[in-house]
């Protein structure tokens, strides 16, 4: 079964490695964060506060090909997650026939925001996701977007409930 989710929060860190999304399932308290890279991470970020860049990113380029190719996109799945890595999908709708497209969450997650695109997760991925993740999974969503950009505060992998 697919849960819709939104994202709740994203954590930019530009002295780390890491930055961080975390996924809110839109009529329930579970959540869970996901490890994404800058790039992406300044991507959502651009996206969620509407600003449009100038010249097309990649993910714009992903958008105008999808578009140019005569399909939309539908939505985006999350539908597994093994050994600590999630693996996404794009649905795309090619003229009343559905392709998936194999993709990074990261990279899915930056064109579904440019796009307005719903994000659906597995809930077996949501269980296993949420079970294992340290961060808040229950109680304290706030449902309005936070961006998070700590400059010198370090949260290694272990303490954010990755291995």
């Amino acid at each position: 079964m697919l849960v819709p989710v939104t994202i709740s929060r994203l954590l930019i860190r530009e002295m780390a490695d890491s930055q961080f999304v975390t996924l809110q399932e839109v009529d329930g308290v579970r959540s869970f964060p996901i490890a994404i890279g800058l790039t992406e991470a300044f991507a959502i970020e651009r996206r969620m506060g509407g600003d449009v860049p100038p010249r097309p990113q990649t993910h714009d380029l992903l958008a105008s090909v999808i578009a140019t190719l005569g399909a939309t996109l539908q939505r985006i799945e999350i539908h597994e997650l093994d050994s600590g890595t999630f693996h996404a999908r794009l649905v795309l709708d090619h003229q009343g026939d559905v392709v998936l497209i194999d993709s990074r969450p990261s990279d899915a997650l930056a064109l579904g925001v440019a796009e307005g695109t719903p994000v659906m997760v597995e809930e077996k991925v949501i269980e296993m996701a949420s079970e294992s993740s340290n961060l808040s999974t229950e109680g304290d969503y706030d449902p309005d977007i936070q961006v998070d950009q700590s400059f010198d505060e370090e949260l290694d992998d272990d303490e954010a409930g990755f291995e």
